[in-house]
């Protein structure tokens, strides 16, 4: 009895400890993982000024910075493109106006007024967002150059109150030749939108570029900065005042930049313009009627030339970000930055609601034209969203169940920049210039025959058709992309993915330069 009676307080004692070292490991647990749930709540440190440049992205700003010089048109200032030069030099003459400057819009040698005020707008927008990173690595000067360029011409274009002209040259004919611009011989007449052809989208794009450029030359040029935002006023007014689709009034614009819509634009431009001015019944203006009839707040959509919703979203999230006055009682508001949410928890792989338009290779993919517009707008967006978290101490974003860090957003943000740079199946780059393997058969006329060459409207077809690469490099066009399957043929005369285009250079040049190294966001652009 004494033997068994002691092997039982044994076994009971021994009981007792493993039930202690159970209980004592559960709340070590529970512990760790309160702790672990508070780091995640925990705000990631704000960035402060520009810090270490990663080399990757300062080498492909620089390059890429490079393609709105080599669209130039007019009589080139400093010309840094050695098989360019003068070009367009009596556009606009037909109305006596200058419209030589701006930029071709692709690979010939249009001027289409809405998708050239779109480059604008992001470019702006680029520069009063990233600024600082762009002047870490020099390029801020030439971005602003080239921005001048643009905004130069389109102050131009807007002759008077209610007239704009929106587009120079004839694609029909324009595309039926194969020549240099500086050798073009082919008319060029203009279009134009006024109030008995209105054209809404075009005059309110103008208008935000307008609006957003003169935030950037606010301190270094006060007078251009005040011409731009009369015009910018004067656009909005026209654009809002005198609704009608601009490719419904002008139907043969509808073949190279349709445009779906023109609410989005309404909603871009005034945003821009509440931004420039303070002014608050632009502010009224996207949060009232007009924003409840066409934000379609709750439905992401891809930010592109077409459509400035995703991009308006972002844009009116900093008001609640960086706690404008009454931005927290404005429901409005809260319906944009919630859309740019949604659009935020679209693009994160990870994330219950991520977009399955995607390559295997994991780059965004929507269109077979211009493939890469999308995914670098897309990036371009994610890396603004997650500096304005970082900077406004937002630990986490939340997705269904889900949450995410800001730097959740700049990884998928780098992840589509470095797809293009090369990190890809292909293993090729597809900024040109940039990295050992690029496109060399790029749809461009000028790129294409050499410059001392004398050809015409029609013998320069030869160019076109030869199977030598191109004599000259488009320096930082990004070219229209991979297929879904992620396959590139580097043809010339495969316009659908080998043809670039000066808007999409406006979005790579954000994306990189959001890339470039990391500062806190700026909170007021004024």
């Amino acid at each position: 009895m004494g033997k068994e009676s002691k092997s039982k307080g044994c076994l009971g004692w021994f009981l007792v400890i493993v039930i202690l070292a159970l209980v004592v490991g559960a709340v070590v647990y529970t512990i760790k993982r309160k702790m672990d749930h508070s780091d995640d709540d925990k705000a990631a440190p704000v960035p402060g000024p520009p810090g270490a440049i990663e080399k990757k992205y300062a080498d492909a700003l620089k390059i890429a910075m490079q393609f709105f010089d080599v669209q130039k048109s007019g009589k080139l200032v400093d010309n840094k493109i050695s098989w360019r030069g003068d070009s367009g030099l009596k556009d606009g003459s037909e109305a006596k106006l200058d419209l030589s400057k701006g930029m071709y819009d692709a690979g010939d040698h249009m001027k289409f007024g809405f998708p050239l005020a779109f480059t604008a707008t992001v470019l702006s927008w680029a520069i009063l967002e990233y600024g600082d990173q762009m002047e870490a690595v020099n390029q801020l000067e030439p971005a602003q150059e080239s921005l001048k360029w643009i905004t130069d011409y389109l102050i131009n274009a807007h002759s008077s109150e209610n007239v704009l002209y929106i587009q120079v040259g004839d694609p029909e004919a324009d595309h039926k030749c194969w020549d240099r611009p500086e050798d073009m011989t082919e008319k060029r007449p203009l279009t134009m939108v006024n109030t008995s052809v209105p054209g809404t989208e075009v005059a309110a794009e103008t208008a935000a570029a307008m609006a957003s450029a003169s935030l950037v030359f606010k301190t270094a040029d006060s007078t251009y900065s005040s011409t731009l935002l009369k015009h910018a006023k004067q656009l909005f007014t026209f654009a809002d005042n005198h609704r009608g689709s601009y490719s419904e009034n002008i139907p043969e614009v509808a073949t190279y930049y349709n445009s779906t819509g023109y609410g989005d634009e309404l909603l871009w431009a005034a945003s821009w313009l509440y931004h420039a001015t303070g002014d608050k019944s632009y502010l009224q203006y996207v949060t009232g009627k007009n924003g409840e009839e066409f934000a379609d707040w709750g439905s992401p959509t891809w930010f592109s030339w077409d459509n400035k919703l995703a991009g308006t979203q972002v844009l009116l999230s900093r008001l609640s970000f960086f706690g404008a006055k009454g931005a927290s009682q404005n429901s409005g508001l809260e319906n944009y930055r919630k859309s740019a949410e949604d659009v935020m928890c679209g693009l994160l792989p990870k994330s219950p609601s991520a977009t399955s338009s995607r390559t295997d290779g994991g780059l965004i993919w929507v269109s077979e034209w211009n493939a890469l517009q999308h995914p670098v707008a897309s990036a371009f967006l994610a890396a603004l969203y997650s500096d304005y978290m970082l900077t406004s101490q937002t630990p986490k974003l939340k997705c269904g169940d889900a949450s995410f860090k800001p730097s959740d957003l700049r990884k998928f943000a780098k992840s589509q920049a470095d797809y293009v740079l090369g990190s890809n199946p292909l293993k090729m780059s597809f900024l040109v210039g940039y990295g050992d393997k690029y496109p060399q058969y790029v749809h461009h006329r000028g790129a294409s025959i050499p410059a001392d060459s004398t050809t015409g409207c029609k013998d320069g077809f030869k160019w076109l058709d030869s199977t030598k690469p191109n004599p000259n490099v488009a320096i930082g066009a990004l070219v229209g992309g991979p297929f879904l399957n992620e396959t590139y043929i580097d043809s010339r005369n495969n316009s659908m993915q080998a043809e670039p285009t000066t808007y999409n250079g406006a979005i790579i040049v954000g994306l990189l330069s959001s890339l470039v190294t990391t500062s806190s966001a700026v909170k007021s652009f004024t």
